[in-house]
């Protein structure tokens, strides 16, 4: 669901709740379908991200659509897209906001690392937990954490795929606000609300100095190394295996 708000806040929820808002390929096209929006409508002065209801923001790619992609190819058919999706957020000229509402796991981390600004609800978990599945983050996402965070921190959220608390994120200056959970949608909105007190040509400015300090094509190169390496650990026995016994549970 996508809508433009009076402020010039375009704001994209992941509509599925009942699936954890679990991205499908409709959300992949309604992702698409945003960045369009945001890159080329100039009442847009910033795009938000976040969740339908209140227990996800995010809980990755629906392995229930999914898992019906056995080989290499396959998977970087899809893996692919969504890596197109997140190196275009990234490199959007307009700020971007993931508004982390509840739960962020696998390629929700991816998502919210994709965007300039976290900002969380204090009861969440997040974790890059694509690990336990037997493959890497399959979108992106790690060679992103690597821009955003100390190295040692990125790698420690990635190998250990664990879940970790809104204050974890806080404390490794993955989330820039933790706001108590009854208050968090008008502590949000208060946030964004100073940077989009500002002419959209300023905030096109300050996008553009901090892109000039990312080599955006290595960036793009390295994000899509990492889907083919995905991509190779996808069409092994073991994720094959991770998959079905997690849609047994």
């Amino acid at each position: 669901m996508i809508e433009l708000d009076d402020r010039g806040v375009l704001v994209l929820t992941i509509n599925r709740e009942e699936k954890w808002n679990a991205v499908d390929y409709d959300v992949i096209l309604a992702f698409q379908d945003a960045l369009e929006q945001a890159e080329r409508d100039e009442r847009v002065k910033l795009m938000s991200i976040t969740g339908a209801g209140g227990k996800a923001f995010c809980s990755g790619g629906d392995l229930s659509v999914f898992h019906e992609l056995f080989s290499k190819e396959d998977a970087f058919g899809m893996l692919s897209k969504m890596g197109d999706v997140l190196h275009k957020l990234f490199i959007l000229p307009k700020p971007t906001v993931a508004l982390v509402n509840g739960t962020a796991l696998g390629g929700g981390c991816e998502i919210l690392t994709a965007c300039d600004f976290r900002l969380a609800k204090e009861n969440i978990t997040f974790g890059f937990v694509q690990g336990k599945l037997a493959i890497t983050t399959g979108w992106g996402g790690g060679t992103m954490l690597f821009e955003r965070l100390k190295k040692q921190d990125a790698m420690k959220l990635l190998m250990t795929a664990e879940r970790y608390s809104a204050s974890d994120g806080k404390c490794l200056q993955l989330f820039q606000e933790v706001f108590p959970k009854v208050s968090f949608f008008d502590d949000s909105s208060s946030w964004i609300d100073k940077l989009v007190a500002q002419d959209v040509a300023v905030l096109r400015a300050y996008k553009e100095m901090m892109l000039q300090r990312v080599d955006v094509g290595k960036l793009r190169k390295n994000m899509f190394l990492e889907i083919e390496r995905c991509s190779l650990l996808w069409e092994s026995e073991a994720h094959h295996k991770a998959v079905q016994a997690f849609l047994k549970k």
